[in-house]
């Protein structure tokens, strides 16, 4: 088995189908998007394939260590993972075909009008060793 990441993005993925953004949408269509959502990871806990995932608020502050007693925040001009990220699932499958063909049924969850989204999600695998140098 092995651990992937299914990332779903704001913005920064190239545009979804059905590209309405959530906010513009009925709170019945973001119901029927959730209930899609949890129905996936219940189907997935079933075969024991789901092991997390989380929808995430747009708030988030960027924090750094800047010495002694000093924590700054900071916030930037730059893309920021508030902006990009909506949520993640990590799942644990046999393949990496297998986490491709589970992403590609998480982006027809329901969107505006109740259509699927066709979003694009990434899917990173877990890095399972360290990269080894060679001298």
């Amino acid at each position: 088995m092995a651990k992937y990441l299914l990332l779903k993005h704001y913005r920064g993925a190239p545009a979804a189908v059905n590209d309405v953004p959530m906010d513009q949408w009925t709170p019945e269509e973001i119901s029927a998007h959730m209930a899609y959502m949890q129905d996936f990871a219940d189907r997935l806990e079933k075969t024991g394939e789901f092991v997390d995932g989380q929808a995430l608020a747009p708030e988030g502050t960027w924090v750094r260590y800047d010495g002694e007693g000093r924590p700054p925040v900071t916030d930037g001009p730059f893309a920021e993972t508030k902006d990009l990220i909506a949520g993640w699932m990590v799942i644990d499958v046999d393949s990496h075909e297998r986490a491709v063909e589970l992403a590609g049924e998480l982006s027809a969850a329901p969107g505006a009008g109740g259509k699927p989204i066709h979003e694009w999600l990434e899917v990173r695998p877990f890095l399972t060793a360290p990269p080894t140098v060679t001298e």
